[in-house]
């Protein structure tokens, strides 16, 4: 039966269809730019303007800059303009968008209809109208009891808030039978104003950036006292480079342990996979390019900039990556890809796969977070401009950051520390889980020149290449081609945090968690370097009322000294780095368990509190959050695991070893013959079938020592990391050893060759 399943799914991927879409168009029948529909759904600031009078669009403004409060009036009117703008799109409901401690966002619709009463001499008159005020506007209360709070309240303390974020425009998204829904994104806050989400530590950590990074410009640009600061706000910028695999849904319907889990519990590779090489930016399937373009053109609509699409390494792995943008915008925009993806996925008969490990044996897949900082006019503060040398600014913000990783390296591990990530971390495709810094030569090259105070070394090759602003120029003796700019930094893709040429690149993210909580963490280890290199340049200008330039230069040395140990210029994913960073004294994190620790490290918890991103409450119940989580999502797999095992790949087993004894009988009767093929099979299947018995003991066992551990977070974290983890992986050895040996026509789910073909 299950052979037959397999059998019709991969009928139905080849006689299939592609889907086909309408383009947007205009009168004439031909297709409308992208920028002439790009953000159609989304209600811009441009068009609030239009809805408020000048002085109340000046106050919203000041709002969102978090100068004051907004006031009830302007709250009105922004909602009746919003709502008009909504239904004449088809919006019958609205909702406040948020992110919860799961991982995925939440919604709760309600209508825009509401009832009005009019009391006559004849009674009450009831007369449905569409309204939405102000206050619904601002917020709403869903019930919090049910979100995870890290033991700050009880189930039976449901009240919480959500908030509108000002800072992110509101969208409409299609609904059913043609209408659509007002997405309103927003914080989400308890009863008593901590922090229940994602959203509200990030917007936190953005504000105390600009604080910090401002107050370092205001010294640096010589701003009197009293005096207007050229620059009055920072903001850091993020582009997120989301991996993903898709595969096709009929097949994973058939793999119970992808739907419950996100990723395969057992299964083998097939002879053909990535070896060769060819995948990666090869040519896309039809079938994958048309679920790309749909989309994109949803997300266009929605303003979201995505920008590149291609295939990645692994096979039915692809990339989509958008252009910068503001942090908490750029978070918003990542989570709406992620719906809109698996969403227009499911329409064309596919699934997104966002786990960090989905396959065993090939590579995962990340989330690069390509992170930097922006005044308000625009300047990029990790642009090495020309001469990096003398541009006292960049270097200032450079060392800052390494500063940052320097310091709290271990906290940026646990930001990104989660079961399914865990998978991917240190294995052959991944950054290693150790926090090291990779700079390229040039950089490397000016740092060192600074330290050792001698002049920095000419990198140009004249009979190669000649100097060109800002980098260098490839001559690759090809008459026909024109001359090539090349970078002043190669890319190290073994790097966790890498500088590629005026950002860096958090390249160890996980593809399935939100860059939220890693981005707040970077933001925060990052503010509270800003002071420490702020501190050191006015302890070292003395009474001076502005530093010289010797003075920052003094700086700039004395943290590049301090900060040597977190470079590496090498390859991460190598045994000789292991033991390096291990004589530098960096942390080697291997588990989760030991990364959620780092959060009530006082070195890190400290600096956090201090900053006001996180209470003191809220730090407390992220890591029993996070402790929660990891032996859960461990238990899940686990049992699904005994699952599959016990009720579907064992009773395949039972039934082929059952078709071979009966073979060997009938042979034995027909011949005599005592040592048939046969039956060296189902002795090769035996022990084999004892195997997977065995180990499915194995997991009833640890288990039952998780189950045995009550009301205690990180006991059970580390309960599950310790024996869950080792009895599965037994688990898996075995089934996939069985795998090889079952008949492709007993076998009960889609193997690898199935799954990763089209």
């Amino acid at each position: 039966m299950a052979n037959t399943a397999r059998v019709d799914s991969l009928k139905d991927i080849i006689e299939r269809p592609t889907r086909v879409i309408s383009y947007p168009k205009r009168a004439d029948g031909k297709p409308l730019y992208t920028s002439e529909f790009y953000g159609e759904n989304v209600f811009h600031l441009q068009q609030i303007a239009k809805a408020l009078p000048k002085p109340a669009f000046a106050s919203f403004l000041k709002q969102m800059r978090g100068r004051q409060a907004l006031d009830r009036g302007t709250a009105d009117a922004i909602a009746h303009a919003v709502r008009i703008w909504a239904m004449d799109r088809g919006a019958t409901h609205f909702t406040h968008w948020f992110q919860p401690q799961t991982g995925a966002t939440a919604e709760k619709h309600d209508a825009f209809l509401t009832l009005k009463s009019t009391f006559t001499s004849a009674g009450e008159e009831v007369t449905a109208i569409d309204a939405f005020s102000g206050s619904q506007l601002l917020q709403a209360e869903p019930d919090a009891s049910s979100f995870p709070s890290g033991g700050m309240r009880t189930t039976f303390e449901a009240r919480g808030y959500t908030v509108w974020d000002t800072t992110s425009p509101m969208f409409i998204q299609s609904g059913p039978h043609g209408t659509s829904v007002l997405y309103i994104p927003s914080v989400f806050i308890s009863y008593n104003g901590d922090a229940l989400d994602e959203k509200t530590v990030l917007l936190r950590s953005t504000e105390q950036i600009s604080k910090a990074c401002c107050e370092l410009l205001s010294l640096i640009e010589s701003v009197p006292v009293g005096a207007q600061p050229r620059t009055s706000h920072v903001f850091t910028t993020l582009g997120t480079e989301q991996e993903y695999f898709l595969i096709d849904r009929s097949l994973y319907a058939l793999r119970p342990d992808i739907k419950t889990t996100g990723r395969t519990l057992i299964g083998n590779l097939p002879p053909k996979h990535q070896q060769l090489d060819d995948h990666y930016f090869g040519r896309v399937p039809s079938k994958v390019m048309a679920t790309m373009s749909e989309a994109e053109l949803e997300l266009f609509r929605l303003g979201v900039p995505v920008k590149t699409r291609h295939n990645e390494v692994a096979p039915q792995q692809f990339e989509l990556a958008p252009i910068f943008e503001e942090a908490s915008l750029a978070v918003d925009h990542n989570l709406l890809t992620m719906d809109v993806l698996s969403k227009v996925a499911h329409k064309n008969k596919m699934k997104v796969l966002y786990h960090e490990k989905p396959f065993k044996g090939i590579n995962g897949s990340g989330k690069h977070c390509n992170w930097s900082m922006s005044t308000d006019h625009g300047e990029n503060l990790l642009d090495p401009t020309v001469k990096p040398e003398t541009n006292y600014r960049f270097l200032l913000v450079l060392v800052s950051v390494l500063h940052a990783v320097q310091q709290h390296g271990a906290l940026l591990r646990t930001s990104i520390a989660s079961a399914s990530n865990e998978h991917r971390l240190g294995a052959c495709e991944a950054p290693p889980s150790i926090l090291s810094i990779f700079l390229g030569q040039h950089l490397t090259e000016v740092l060192n020149s600074i330290e050792e105070g001698r002049p920095i070394k000419n990198f140009s090759m004249p009979e190669i290449q000649t100097i060109k602003l800002g980098g260098t120029v490839l001559d690759v003796k090809v008459a026909s081609l024109p001359s090539i700019a090349r970078d002043l930094t190669d890319r190290n893709r073994t790097s966790p945090f890498a500088f590629t040429g005026n950002k860096f690149e958090f390249r160890a993210v996980g593809s399935k968690q939100s860059p939220s909580f890693p981005v707040t963490i970077l933001n925060a280890a990052v503010a509270s370097a800003l002071q420490d290199v702020t501190a050191a340049l006015r302890e070292q200008m003395g009474e001076r009322p502005f530093p010289s330039d010797a003075d920052k230069l003094a700086v700039i040395k004395k943290f590049i000294a301090s900060t040597k140990n977190i470079r590496f210029e090498g390859d991460g994913y190598s045994d000789a780095w292991v033991e390096e960073a291990e004589k530098r004294g960096l942390p080697n994190i291997r588990t989760c368990p030991e990364a959620f620790e780092q959060l009530l490290n006082p070195t890190h918890s400290s600096m956090l509190t201090k900053l006001g991103i996180f209470s003191p409450s809220e730090l407390t119940s992220r890591y029993f959050i996070m402790n929660e989580r990891y032996a859960k999502d461990q238990l899940v797999e686990a049992e699904t695991m005994r699952t599959l095992l016990a009720q579907q790949i064992l009773p395949a087993a039972f039934e082929y070893r059952g078709s071979l004894a009966q073979t060997v009988q009938l042979l034995s009767a027909i011949d005599g013959e005592a040592q048939s093929p046969e039956l060296e099979a189902l002795r090769a299947l035996t022990p084999a079938v004892r195997a997977v018995q065995a180990s499915i003991v194995g997991v009833d066992e640890a288990i039952a020592k998780l189950h045995a551990i009550h009301d205690d977070a990180v006991a059970e974290a580390k309960a599950a990391s310790d024996y869950i983890v080792p009895a599965m992986q037994a688990a898996r050895a075995a089934a996939d050893h069985l795998e090889t040996l079952t008949a492709d026509k007993y076998y009960p789910i889609p193997r690898y060759s199935e799954l990763l073909w089209f």
